[in-house]
C-alpha cells in the first residue's frame, strides 16, 4: 500500500503537474523550470488568532432580476426563494460544522419583518429605478422566516442577521441620510425570535452605510447611537436567554477616521466590526485574472487589514475584527472567473491574510448566488472555492503564524497550528505559470519536536531544516489542488489528480490526502495550491 502511495505521487505531482499548464487564457505552454525555495515559520508565538468557526459566507437578498453588466446571475438564490429543501446545499453547509451564514446585503436596508404586530401587507421587493437602490421596499414574512429558522437548525449553521438601519431616516439628494434609527419593526422581530426559542448568533446592523456610504450614508456620530441602541435591545429582550447574541456593526468599506470615531462613541456596546472587500474591482473588469496573480497587487489590501487592526488596538472599543462581505469583484463578479479554480488564488491568500491580522472571521460573498458563489447558482453544485474553503476549514487551526517565503516572487505561503493534530499546516500558492517549485520548510530555533527522545537533550540551533524525523517511516500529508486540464477558467477542481465532485445522492466528497515521506521537500507545480500537514511538527504557539 505504501508503495501504491509513492507510486501514485510521482505520477500526480511529476507527470500531471509537470505536463501542461495554462500560459495566459489562451495559451498552453509544456516547458517548466524547476526552482528551490524555503519556507521559513515562525513558531514562538501567534501572530493572529481566528474564530473557530472563522468561515464565513452570505446570503443575499437580490431578486431573480437584480442584473449586472447585461447578465442576471441571481436566479433564486435569495434568502426569500432560496430553495431550502435541496439536499447539495444542505450537505455543503452540515460539512463545515458549522458554517456561519451572514444574512445580508444592499436590499437588507430596504427590508421589514413581518411581526405579529404588523399591520401592512408583506409585500415583495419590485424593480424601480427611481428609488434608492433600484428597488421598493421588501418583507420578510413570519412563514418564511420559520422555514429559513428550521432550515438553519437542521444545517447546524450559525446565523448573523443584518438588520435594516436606515428604517426612520431621510434620505437627502446627496446620500446623506438624516435622523435617528427608528428600530421598532427590528425589536418586534428581535422579540418574536426570542419568544419562540430561534436562534440568532448576532444581530449587524446596517449594509454598507459607513464612510462614504453606498447609495446613503449615516454619520459616524448617529450611528454610534444607534449601534448602542441596538445593545439596548439586545440586553433587554435577551435578558434571561443565554447565551446573548453579537451587536456588530457597521458592515461597509473601512474608512480610519469613521472607524475611529465610531468605535470610540460605541465604548463597549460592539462586539464585533465588519468591513467590506472588493479589493479586484468591477466584475466587469477584463484584467481580473492579472490581478489575482500579482503578488503586489495581492499585498495591497495588508495595508487596510494593518489600519483596522491598529486603530482597535488604540481605541476604547472591545470589538474584535471581522470580514463581513467579500467578493473580491463587485457587481456579482465574473463568470467562468469569481466561479473558477482560478479564483481560489485570491480567496484562500485573502484568509490567510485576514488571519494573520487577527481577523476572527471573514464572510465570503456569498454562499450561493450571483456568479462570485460558493455554490453554483442553477444546480448548487460546489464551485472551486467551496473545496478550497472546506479544506481550509479541515486543516487551519485557530492560531497563525508568521510565513516568510524565500525564493521566487509568486509563491504566496500562510501557516497555521492544525486543526487536527499538534503539529503544523503550510499552505503554499504557486503563481507562476512555468516554475515548479520543490520548498523545504525551516523553524526558527523557538520549535520543539514531538519525538524529542531523538534529539541531544539540551542542543539547540539558531535555524532548524524540516523535515526532522525519527525514522524514514514519518509522513505528512498533502493536499495539491488544481484546475481541470490545467483550464484556470476551470469550475472543476483536482485534488492530488482526481477531480472532486458530489455523488449521485448529494454527498460533499471526502477530502483525501496524499502520504509523503517527510525526508522529502515539497513539490508546488505551476499555478497549483498545496495544503501541507505535518503532524509531527510541534512548535511552542501550538503546543
Amino acid at each position: 500500500m505504501k508503495e501504491e502511495k509513492m507510486g501514485y505521487r510521482q505520477i500526480s505531482v511529476t507527470v500531471l503537474f509537470l505536463c501542461l499548464f495554462q500560459f495566459s487564457d489562451n495559451t498552453v505552454v509544456s516547458s517548466v523550470v524547476e526552482e528551490k525555495g524555503t519556507v521559513l515559520v515562525y513558531g514562538r508565538a501567534a501572530v493572529g488568532t481566528i474564530d473557530e468557526d472563522f468561515i464565513c459566507a452570505t446570503l443575499d437578498w437580490w431578486p431573480p432580476q437584480k442584473c449586472d453588466y447585461g447578465t442576471c446571475a441571481w436566479d433564486h438564490a435569495s434568502i426569500l426563494n432560496l430553495d431550502l429543501n435541496n439536499t447539495i446545499l444542505q450537505n455543503a453547509i452540515k460539512a463545515f460544522v458549522p458554517l456561519k451564514i451572514r444574512i445580508g446585503g444592499t436590499l437588507q436596508d430596504l427590508v421589514i419583518y413581518e411581526t405579529p404586530d404588523q399591520k401592512q401587507p408583506c409585500l415583495p421587493f419590485t424593480q424601480n429605478s427611481s428609488l434608492l437602490f433600484g428597488y421598493t421596499q421588501g418583507c420578510l414574512s413570519l412563514r418564511r422566516w420559520n422555514e429559513l429558522n428550521a432550515f438553519f437548525r437542521k444545517t447546524g449553521a450559525k446565523v448573523i442577521f443584518g438588520l435594516n438601519a436606515l428604517s426612520g431616516r431621510s434620505i437627502k439628494p446627496n446620500g446623506e441620510a438624516v435622523g435617528a434609527w427608528d428600530y421598532t419593526n427590528a425589536e418586534s422581530f428581535i422579540q418574536y425570535i426570542v419568544q419562540n426559542n430561534h436562534t440568532i448568533d448576532g444581530w449587524e446592523l446596517g449594509n454598507e452605510l459607513c464612510g462614504s456610504g453606498v447609495g446613503a450614508r449615516v454619520a459616524a456620530n448617529q450611528y454610534a447611537i444607534d449601534t448602542v441602541a441596538l445593545r439596548n435591545i439586545v440586553n433587554r429582550v435577551y435578558k434571561n436567554v443565554s447565551p446573548i447574541p453579537l451587536v456588530i456593526g457597521p458592515g461597509g468599506f473601512f474608512e480610519a477616521t469613521w472607524f475611529t470615531e465610531y468605535f470610540n462613541k460605541t465604548e463597549n456596546s460592539l462586539d464585533a466590526t465588519t468591513r467590506h472587500i472588493y479589493n479586484l474591482g468591477p466584475g466587469v473588469d477584463t484584467h481580473l485574472i492579472e490581478k489575482i496573480l500579482n503578488p503586489s497587487y495581492l499585498d495591497q489590501e495588508a495595508i487596510t487589514f494593518r489600519s483596522l487592526k491598529n486603530i482597535i488596538k488604540n481605541s476604547s472599543t472591545k470589538a474584535v475584527a471581522w470580514v463581513g462581505e467579500s467578493g473580491g469583484a463587485y457587481n456579482s463578479g465574473r463568470n467562468l472567473v469569481s466561479n473558477a479554480f482560478v479564483y481560489s488564488f485570491w480567496y484562500l491568500d485573502q484568509l490567510g491574510m485576514a488571519s494573520i491580522y487577527d481577523t476572527k472571521t471573514y464572510c465570503r460573498q456569498s454562499l450561493i448566488g450571483g456568479n462570485y458563489g460558493l455554490l453554483n447558482t442553477t444546480n448548487f453544485t460546489p464551485n472551486p472555492d467551496y473545496y478550497s474553503a472546506l479544506i481550509w476549514r479541515t486543516l487551519m487551526g485557530r492560531k497563525a503564524l508568521f510565513t516568510s517565503f524565500s525564493g521566487i516572487k509568486k509563491i504566496r505561503s500562510y501557516t497555521h497550528c492544525a486543526r487536527q493534530s499538534k503539529g503544523i499546516t503550510v499552505l503554499l500558492m504557486n503563481l507562476d505559470n512555468t516554475t515548479t517549485v520543490v520548498a523545504t520548510v525551516e523553524l526558527n530555533n523557538t520549535f520543539s519536536l514531538r519525538h524529542a527522545k531523538h534529539r541531544k537533550s539540551s542542543q539547540k540551533r539558531e535555524i532548524s531544516q524540516l523535515p526532522w524525523v525519527s525514522n524514514g517511516e514519518i509522513q505528512r500529508e498533502e493536499y495539491h489542488l488544481t484546475a481541470m486540464d490545467g483550464n484556470l477558467h476551470s469550475q472543476t477542481m483536482l485534488l492530488n489528480g482526481n477531480a472532486l465532485q458530489i455523488s449521485s445522492t448529494g454527498d460533499i466528497p471526502p477530502l483525501e490526502p496524499i502520504h509523503v515521506n517527510s525526508t522529502e521537500p515539497i513539490t508546488i507545480a505551476p499555478y497549483s495550491i498545496v495544503f501541507v500537514h505535518m503532524r509531527t511538527v510541534v512548535v511552542p504557539a501550538c503546543a
